[in-house]
């Protein structure tokens, strides 16, 4: 494990191997997915703008002495984190090297790290924040993310993250298995397994709670075209192989419009809000 003085120095991530039951992406391939989507990212990031400016409202107000992001992608958060606690050290800390790149030049954090979040190449005790904004859902072993939190925040320190469950983009899922009954769309876990692991944290949960977020697109281009530009197009092991057929995108096409409203066919995601307390030492 490094200390802060050496984390301008880019780690390398460990590979490791397939998900948790073959159920979530492999993480090299989400690494390298989000790479390839930093310079288009921020354009069609209105969900993860919202969804972390609510999670940014449920932060504790006194300022921490140093804070991380994980998962800072961008560095959107980073950068409102600096302007927020300006008298506070910030580490921005992604497992896409291609992120921190784009992130670095603009600012917001001083120190920016790759590294694998359940796996974080940080001293105990040496964060004071831990903010975390639609990233964990990515993480095949949500326990050890914990488990990490709790080794890396100081006692009376706070990891608050938002993250996807099951039922997210549960109308292009439906669309799909109309047409071909093939993984199409990423997988999430349970809210119940969420609210397992973190009573099992050793953690105090202070908040814990599911709110959808719905979002209306045009046509099925448009949204699918967004979740490429945001890297989170399907990386799930199973999914097809090769082009999608022309026949297959129209039955999609047909098989989605099911589900317009007026204003537009939705997209649902299910985010889980959560603000966990390391325990002050007695």
């Amino acid at each position: 494990m490094t200390d802060l003085s050496h984390c301008a120095v880019l780690k390398a991530v460990k590979q490791q191997q397939a998900t948790t039951q073959g159920r979530l992406p492999d993480k090299r391939q989400v690494a390298a997915s989000f790479s390839r989507a930093a310079a288009s990212y921020d354009s069609v990031a209105d969900l993860q703008r919202a969804v972390g400016a609510q999670l940014m409202a449920r932060l504790p107000e006194n300022p921490p002495a140093r804070w991380l992001d994980l998962g800072s992608g961008t560095g959107h958060f980073s950068r409102a984190m600096a302007q927020h606690f300006a008298h506070s050290e910030g580490v921005a800390l992604d497992i896409a090297e291609g992120m921190l790149r784009h992130a670095r030049p603009l600012g917001g954090a001083q120190h920016y790290v790759a590294g694998d979040a359940e796996n974080l190449p940080l001293r105990g005790a040496s964060v004071d924040l831990m903010f975390s904004s639609l990233a964990v859902q990515w993480c095949s072993d949500f326990a050890a993310v914990l488990a990490e939190a709790n080794r890396i925040l100081r006692p009376g320190g706070t990891f608050a993250f938002a993250s996807l469950c099951v039922g997210t983009l549960y109308e292009l899922r439906e669309s799909w298995q109309a047409v071909d009954g093939m993984v199409h769309v990423n997988r999430f876990r349970e809210f119940d397994d969420y609210q397992r692991l973190c009573a099992a944290s050793g953690l105090r949960v202070r908040s814990l709670d599911v709110q959808a977020h719905v979002l209306h697109y045009p046509d099925v281009r448009s949204l699918t075209h967004e979740l490429k530009a945001l890297g989170a197009h399907n990386i799930n092991p199973g999914r097809p192989g090769g082009l999608t057929g022309r026949a297959r995108i129209q039955a999609l096409i047909e098989a989605y419009e099911g589900f317009r409203q007026p204003d537009g066919l939705p997209a649902t995601y299910q985010v889980v809000y959560a603000v966990l307390e390391k325990p002050a030492v007695v």
